[in-house]
């Protein structure tokens, strides 16, 4: 085992880890905010409208006269700045480098995220196939060409920055320091996916449909992301989930109180928060199942202490006895 492992090494202070936080988290999102700001501004300025402006849906950036992709992309600069924060200063913080931060090794695992990716996004297919056919009518189809291409480019180039750092950041960075300093890999998965849960308690979905209604999807795919980076020894396969779920949520469905706001093919008009937490749970114990069956993993590594393993006894060398020869 090496993912958790690594943080017995370095310097691992708690101090350190709130004071990474706090720089990656406000300092990230005060420099990725001013492309938005200064876009907001500019807006303002030359509509003549320089009345305050509260939007129904807080994600939602057309009240201020910006197109849903502009929008998008201002709305990830934050992340980008987050994560080359974070990866500038990880290494003289703790004295691991990034990628040590994502599985504990010298390299990253690229076929575990492409698996993560080809499986969940075969079961958010699956469902969304399954709720067009049962209710149609909850569908509108609409397909502008432009800005589907565009926001193609977006989904590629820009939101894997914000999927990967928020992996980074709980499953790999918190659930690091998190094993360090509890030795227990049942706390490394519940502590961080409640923390990732309680980070999106500011989504307008939250908002709209109730914050104990919603909170616990938020929870089921943190611990569902949790629980395949521990049994897998690394995030990777998370990396690969987290981005098509938002790359799905972005370029296939959307609805007016989602927290992307997009020109997806498709807009649904009734949301039912319930009947998603079912569809939730269920994709968890599907996914579950299918990497599990994949990867033969031992489920009975989540018992096992975070602590560093004893490097292997050498051979005892005894002298030849005198008069035994070798060949």
């Amino acid at each position: 085992m090496k993912h958790l492992e690594r943080a017995l090494q370095g310097k691992n202070g708690i101090g350190r880890y709130i004071a990474l936080l706090l720089i990656a988290f406000i300092g990230g999102s005060m420099v990725g905010s001013i492309p938005l700001a200064i876009v907001a501004i500019v807006k303002a300025v030359t509509s003549g409208r320089m009345e305050t402006i509260t939007p129904q849906n807080s994600m939602d950036l057309s009240a201020y006269g910006i197109s849903n992709n502009v929008g998008l992309i201002l709305i990830l600069l934050t992340f980008v700045a987050i994560f080359f924060t974070f990866a500038l200063l990880v290494k003289p913080f703790h004295g691991r480098t990034l990628k040590e931060t994502i599985n504990g090794r010298k390299r990253i695992r690229w076929n575990r995220i492409w698996m993560g990716i080809v499986v969940w996004g075969i079961i958010l297919l699956a469902s969304f196939a399954v709720g067009f056919i049962t209710s149609p009518e909850d569908f509108e189809f609409r397909f502008n060409p432009a800005a589907f291409i565009g926001l193609l480019l977006i989904a590629l180039i820009l939101l894997p920055f914000q999927t990967s750092i928020e992996e980074i950041l709980f499953r790999g960075y918190l659930a690091q320091g998190v094993g360090r300093w509890t030795k227990s890999r049942w706390w490394a998965l519940i502590i961080p996916s409640v923390f990732f849960a309680l980070m999106h308690s500011a989504n307008p979905e939250v908002m709209k449909f109730g914050f104990w209604l919603m909170m616990p999807n938020y929870l089921l795919i943190g611990l569902l992301f949790g629980l395949i980076s521990l049994l897998d020894d690394g995030i990777e396969l998370a990396l690969g989930m987290h981005f098509i779920n938002n790359a799905v949520g972005s370029l296939f469905v959307t609805h007016q109180d989602s927290a992307l706001q997009t020109d997806a093919l498709f807009l649904i008009h009734n949301v039912d928060p319930a009947a998603s937490l079912i569809e939730t749970a269920v994709a968890t114990v599907v996914a579950v199942v299918v990497l599990w069956r994949i990867y033969k993993w031992n489920f009975g590594i989540m018992h096992k202490r975070v602590e560093a393993t004893p490097p292997p006894v050498p051979p005892a060398q005894f002298p030849l006895e005198q008069g035994v020869t070798t060949e």
